[in-house]
Formats: C-alpha cells, structure tokens, sequence
C-alpha cells in the first residue's frame, strides 16, 4: 500500500505565507498509482450495486448480481472448450442480454473481445476474425450464417458458438463461480476496428489500462453519474454506445440494450427514462424529424454525439428539441476522446471562435497539434493534419508495422484529419486528407462547403465529393438530402450561397438534390467514397458543368 508522510507543515498568519512539504512514498510497482483491471472494476460496481437493476432487455430485467453470475456462467463455458485467457473471441449480434453475457464474460475470463459489425459484409467479419487470430466466434442464431460461410477458409477459428433457442439451457449447465484469475493491466482486453465495410478494416488493440482510462475519458465532460442512473443503448454496443456500457455499469446505472433504432421508440425511452445514451448525428436528425409531438426530456442528462461531423443547422434542431443535454466528443478509433465540449460550450458566442462549426476544445487529458506535411507543429489557426496524444490511446495497430510506424509517430497519433485550433482551444475539422479536392490547382474542403449548405433550410445532410472537369480536373459536387416541401432549398439557391461566402472557385460544379439519405458506414459515417464513385464511372459518360 502507498504510504504517505507529511515531514513539515508550517503556517505564518501574519505575512499570508504556508509551506507544505509532502513526501509520498510508493512502495508498489514504479510509483505507479493503483489501477483496477476491468473485470475487478466491474466486480467492485457489482458488489455496491447487488440487488439494483443493471440490465434492461425488452421485458428481461437483470440486477447486478444476476447479471454477473451469468457472465461467470458463459466465461466458464468458455474455457471449458479449452479457449484460454488472452484468446481472442469474436462476437456479432445486436444489442441484447446476450451481449451483456459477452461484455461481461470476456472480462472475467480474461478473453480478447472483438466486437463485430452487423452491418458490415461476410468478407469483412472474416478478415476481422482471421487477421487478429480469434479462436472463437460467438454469434446469434440470425447472423450464424454469415460466419458458417467462411468457417473452413480460415485455420485460426477453432469455435463457432451459435446462440440458438438452448443458450439458456446450455449456459446454465456451467458454474456461477468466478474463474480465479490473475490479469495483468498491462495484457490486451479488446480489439476495435477502423470503420469499414470492403473488409480492410484495421485492428486497434487496447490493454486494460487504455480501455480503463478511455471509458473514464469518454465520460469526463458528462454530469456525473450516479446508481440508478439510465444508460440508453439504440446504437451497438460493439461500436459507440460501448463506450458509455461501463461508466454506466460502473456508476451503478442500468443499461437498457435496445435491438433497432426506431426514431419514435427511441425518442420515447430517452423521455421515460432519461439519463444517458449516444447518438450519431443522423439518429438526431431522424428522431427530430419524425416526431411531431412535444416531449417532456426532463430526465434527460446526456447525449453523446460523436462518430461523424455534425452540422449546426442539425446541432440547433437537436437542442430545440432535446434541451440542453448535446455533448460532442471528438477523436479516433486509435485515440478517443481528445477533444469534446458541453452545451454551455458548444451553444454560446465566444470571440475569435465559432463553437458551432468545431469538433470541441482540447480535453484536460489529451493533446492535440496541427502537423504541416514535414510532421512540424503549426500554430494556432493554421490548418493542417490533426495529431493526437491521449493516455487511452493504443501503441499499436494490429499486425501492421509499416501503418504503426506512419500513423504512430514520437508518441502521436497522425489522424489523417485536416484542421485547426483557434486561440481559444477549439478544434475544427476542416476535411480528411483523402478527401481534399484540387480544381484548377486550388485546394477545397468539402466540409468547408457542406458547413454553409447546410444552414439553408430543408437541408438534412450533405456531402460534398469532387467530380471529374475536363478543364480544372476535378470540382466540388453537392449531394444534398432535402425535407420535402416548398422550403426545400434550389440547385441555384445552393451554389449562391457557396459562391457568395466562400468564392467562387470554390461552388459547386453540380447539386444533386435527393430525399433518400446518404450511405453511411456502420459506425455512422458517409461513405464519401459511393457517393464520389457515382461521379468517376468509367463509362458514365458525365459531364460536369458549371465550374
């Protein structure tokens, strides 16, 4: 245990003048201060917490103690098969009490968890599974197929565990006991992956320490948490919401795990129960379309919203209806949060800044730096790649050296983003780097022209892609997804006001006006690639003009 001795303490009233001297003693490990391993730390919440509600699953409620003993149940399933702790195990299913039985189990087994998404394609659960080696797969009876498909191509997937109508016979066949385990805070306990759906998705391994400091980070910008508290879960656990699974568990909070996000359904939980939740931007947006109704989000303390941009005209919509409950998080799969802001924040004017068009302000446990092409740091207001630094942040990517030495440098994580911070310490995502369009030598950023399209009313989303030009080789083409109706927004209202606040070199080529939505990434994002494709077809005979 630390001990700690106070050698002196002397006060002189007259002159306002103290001095403390404290000399702390760590007799463990490198004077590092104690840090619990998840499972120890989801045990100690399951301790204080015995007889609360910790899962909600359609008419299933869980306490904490029920909830554990059925994660000991499917941990010790587990290594009855001769899965080992540090074995990785894949996992694909929507959110239900059987994902809470995985979160669980996976901690105290001291497995490697890696979440699969649902909506990706068979070929990327596959290079998911077999490019970090997991032994084993579980996965709900709807999904099975998928994983059967590939099941012989890849040696390293020894178990293919599909939760069919027995899983609750089966699981209670194995003991309720907790393994006795020794884990290492240092030993890797999950493994994300970059957004994707062509399979080329990358693996980011956390240790328990990281994952640890991430979930406490993920939260610091939230009213505090507190036993009872709701925690909300629309969005995969297995992707963003999972991030809010145990601050929530760990607050002694109940986590309500919902299948399918439907706009109402949605909007209707978050007014009976309140508490917390995560969103991405489009799910504010749809909620807020599709209810007419005036709700009473009284309960409500937090929204998280993060995982892609969001633009003001659907941040201000958002706040008309929630309150003031939006928190924006800002960062990446490798380093998450670095950068977030509040409603008080993110709502108000602030001089030399505009908090609605940034991604948050620098978190008091991150860094953040602008890096020019020479990976030098440039100062404030200058726009160039975002590099980040946060204590969660993983060491490497999984099994790819070259991209661990581009991406990881000297400690930083090169994101890939282009932006800036203002004087104040707000950050701005000015565009991925990839992203960029060069028409007639000049450089534009799509987020630079979709932030003024989108103030126009009747716009829902926009993304703006560069299309091929016979004279400046590419320009920018506005995808723009109106609300219908007479408010909607016109080709040439859309190029106005690009051409008036930005130049016009930098208006679109073309606008293409639509009401279905935009393809997105499971995680959320838009897929800027579909929607450039469409423009680049080889044989699409195209032309853009306009520019």
């Amino acid at each position: 245990m630390p001990r700690i001795i106070i050698k002196t303490l002397i006060f002189w009233p007259d002159v306002q003048k103290y001095e403390l001297i404290i000399e702390i003693v760590i007799v463990m490990g490198k004077g590092e201060i104690i840090m619990l391993n998840v499972s120890a730390a989801l045990r100690r919440a399951m301790e204080c917490n015995q007889n609360r509600t910790a899962i909600v699953s359609g008419d299933i409620k869980l306490t904490f103690e029920e909830a554990w003993k059925r994660g000991c149940q499917l941990a010790n399933a587990l290594l009855g098969m001769g899965l080992k702790p540090g074995d990785k195990i894949a996992v694909l299913e929507d959110n239900c009490l059987e994902a809470s039985d995985f979160f669980l189990a996976t901690a105290i087994g001291n497995f490697v968890r890696v979440p699969l998404y649902r909506r990706n394609s068979a070929v990327a659960h596959a290079h998911m599974i077999g490019h970090t080696d997991c032994r084993a797969v579980v996965v709900s009876e709807e999904y099975a197929h998928e994983v059967i498909s590939f099941q012989e191509e890849l040696d390293c997937l020894k178990h293919v565990i599909v939760r069919k109508n027995d899983y609750e016979e089966w699981l209670s066949k194995h003991s309720d006991k907790e393994p006795n385990l020794e884990i290492n805070i240092n030993e890797p306990h999950l493994i994300r992956h970059s957004g994707g759906t062509t399979g080329r998705s990358k693996g980011m391994q956390f240790s328990h320490k990281q994952w640890m400091r991430t979930c406490r980070d993920w939260s610091f910008f939230l009213p505090r948490m507190e036993a009872g508290d709701y925690g909300i879960h629309v969005g995969p656990i297995s992707h963003g919401s999972g991030y809010l699974f145990m601050p929530i568990w760990l607050a002694g909070g109940c986590n309500v795990l919902v299948k399918k996000f439907e706009p109402e359904t949605f909007a209707n939980l978050l007014e009976a129960h309140g508490g917390f939740t995560f969103a991405v931007p489009t799910m504010l947006s749809d909620m807020v379309a599709s209810n007419t109704e005036k709700k009473d989000f009284s309960k409500l303390r937090g929204i998280m919203v993060s995982g892609a941009p969001i633009q003001p005209g659907t941040a201000l919509q958002a706040r008309d209806f929630f309150g003031d409950v939006l928190y924006q998080l800002y960062g990446q799969t490798e380093s998450v949060p670095v950068a977030g802001m509040g409603p008080k924040e993110w709502f108000s004017d602030v001089p030399g800044s505009e908090p609605l068009l940034a991604v948050g302000k620098i978190m008091p446990y991150s860094a953040i730096e602008i890096r020019d092409e020479n990976n030098k740091p440039l100062p404030a207001g200058e726009i160039g790649e975002i590099a980040l630094k946060c204590e969660g942040q993983i060491t490497e990517i999984l099994n790819e050296p070259e991209l661990t030495r581009e991406r990881l440098v000297d400690g930083w994580v090169l994101s890939g983003d282009v932006g800036k911070i203002d004087k104040n310490g707000y950050v701005y995502l000015t565009d991925r780097k990839d992203d960029m369009i060069i028409s007639g030598g000049f450089n534009i950023w799509p987020a630079e022209l979709e932030n003024v399209i989108s103030t126009l009313q009747g716009v829902r989303e926009v993304a703006v892609v560069a299309a091929p030009h016979p004279r400046w080789g590419e320009v920018p083409v506005a995808v723009v997804v109106i609300t219908p109706g007479d408010n909607s927004p016109s080709e040439e209202e859309v190029i106005d006001i690009c051409k008036v606040q930005l130049g016009s070199y930098k208006r679109p080529g073309r606008v293409v006006l639509q009401e279905n939505p935009l393809p997105r990434t499971p995680v959320g994002k838009i897929q800027r690639k579909a929607v450039r494709e469409i423009f680049w077809e080889k044989d699409s005979g195209r032309n853009i003009s306009g520019a």
